[in-house]
This record gives C-alpha cells, sequence and structure tokens, in this order.
C-alpha cells in the first residue's frame, strides 16, 4: 500500500478513536468549528450561516468517493444557493498542496475550507470519507449522510429541498 495513504488512513482512524466532546448527530445544534478558506485564509465559522440551510461535506483527496461527489455538489450549488443553501466543503488533508491538486481536477464553485487542527472533525465525529451533514435555518443538524454512492445525490438533493422549503423558527 501506498504509504502516503496509509499515513492518511492511520489519521482517520486516530480521529475515530478520540473521544468527541460533541459528537454530531440529528437533532443536535451544529459544532462552531472555526475554519480557513484553502484559497485565501478567509476564517470561517459555522454559526455565521445560520439562516441558512447549510450542507458540510468532509473531504479529502485521497477518497475516491470524494471525487465523485465534487461533481454533484456543484451542481446542487448551481441550483439552490439562490433559496438560501451554503455548501461548505470541510477538507481533511494534513498537506493543502493534495488539496489544492484535488481541487485542480475537481473544481469546486462553493465554499471550500481546511479544518487546520482537525477539531471541526473531532466536533463532528467523522466517521467515513465523505461525511454530509445537512443542517437547517435554525442551526439544527436534520440529516446525515456517510459516503457518496449510486442514489445519494437524489436523497441529498430531495432532504436539502425539504429543508429550505421550512421556515425558520422565530426567537
Amino acid at each position: 500500500m501506498n504509504p502516503r495513504i496509509l499515513i492518511r488512513l492511520c489519521t482517520l482512524l486516530a480521529l475515530t478513536q478520540i473521544p468527541a466532546v460533541f459528537a454530531a448527530e440529528i437533532g443536535s445544534k451544529v459544532p462552531d468549528c472555526e475554519l480557513s478558506s484553502i484559497n485565501d485564509k478567509q476564517r470561517y465559522t459555522l454559526q455565521q450561516f445560520h439562516g441558512k440551510v447549510v450542507y458540510v461535506d468532509f473531504w479529502a483527496s485521497w477518497c475516491p468517493p470524494c471525487a465523485k461527489s465534487f461533481p454533484f455538489m456543484n451542481e446542487l450549488h448551481r441550483d439552490l444557493k439562490d433559496s438560501g443553501l451554503q455548501m461548505i466543503a470541510v477538507n481533511l488533508d494534513q498537506a493543502p498542496e493534495d488539496a489544492k491538486t484535488f481541487l485542480a481536477k475537481y473544481p469546486a464553485n462553493f465554499t471550500v475550507v481546511a479544518d487546520e487542527n482537525e477539531q471541526c472533525a473531532r466536533d463532528f465525529d467523522v466517521k467515513a470519507m465523505p461525511s454530509a451533514y445537512l443542517v437547517d435555518r435554525n442551526g439544527v443538524i436534520r440529516h446525515i449522510h456517510l459516503g457518496f454512492r449510486e442514489g445519494a445525490a437524489e436523497e441529498l438533493r430531495l432532504v436539502a429541498g425539504q429543508l429550505l422549503a421550512e421556515k425558520p423558527e422565530l426567537k
């Protein structure tokens, strides 16, 4: 096995062995991660998107299903961004160059960020690549999808559409 892939798999395995202070699950509030843009180092938090439906996708360059999910995420973003969908792709590569090489091959027309200290992955308790979390306008995780295989696009599009149709709770 390629040593780089082995190191990445071990890193992902280590992430799953670290107890999460906050494990993201359906019905829980979205963790407020600090993330930075891969290209310009702009800082983001997930809380800044409160009021939008947020599609949070954890991915890595070495993940074959991730390569298949990016064209779908571009399409979903194109179709639903004006309705209030915010796409956030959270990269978990250790080397930023690996993510940039992946993005050169599979461009993203949505926000791509890095989880530099892997705290966000721990807070979400990421168990697979890719892992998608759909968050409603009130900041509550409503759907979790692990992996990306045939049929995933239709399911994710349906759930995103349902969440966009809901009105946020007034506080």
